[in-house]
């Protein structure tokens, strides 16, 4: 079990553990959040960078990926219910979805698993605290398993459980042939 991608001004927070398995590397982060203010974005766009140099200095060794976590980032509209009134909003700013965007196209190209199997909006993990958001499904998708281009073939589904509760996210989970 590693503790951290090796960035101190990263590390210290304890955001990522990464534990190394015969066929892959499991990486699960929990990105920061941006802040009602925008204060952390800064920081934030900062880890994300590292993140992505640390994941990529691990598929240049070789490794496999399977990456799983809370982002804190809806990464497209279909990712949250009210898009266009969170545009300004941590959590799905441009500067943030640019980074996802990188993260998951031609520079990076990690799949993101869910959207693999499921094209189709309405699928959250993450919903405010507020009395009936949950119930109504007025949420947002800020947890992820991606992998790696090398791993697709082995991606048999990917799922979100909304019914599971007991925290304002939900799990989701990934099932690897």
């Amino acid at each position: 079990m590693q503790y951290g991608i090796g960035a101190p001004e990263i590390d210290r927070e304890g955001r990522v553990l990464v534990a190394e398995f015969k066929n892959f590397v499991l990486i699960n982060a929990y990105f920061p959040n941006s802040q009602r203010d925008h204060a952390r974005l800064g920081y934030k766009l900062s880890f994300c960078r590292k993140f992505f140099k640390f994941c990529e200095s691990l598929k240049a060794d070789g490794k496999n990926l399977v990456i799983c976590g809370d982002f804190n980032i809806a990464h497209k509209e279909i990712d949250l219910k009210n898009p266009k009134s969170n545009m300004d909003n941590a959590g799905f700013l441009p500067e943030e979805r640019a980074w996802l965007d990188e993260f998951t196209g031609e520079g990076g190209n990690h799949i993101d698993t869910f959207r693999h199997f499921v094209k189709d909006p309405g699928h959250y993990s993450w919903w405010s605290y507020r009395p009936g958001v949950r119930e109504k499904n007025i949420g947002w998708r800020l947890d992820y398993f991606f992998v790696n281009e090398a791993m697709e073939k082995r991606l048999k589904s990917a799922e979100i459980y909304p019914h599971i509760s007991g925290s304002d996210h939900c799990p989701v989970g990934l099932c690897l042939g």
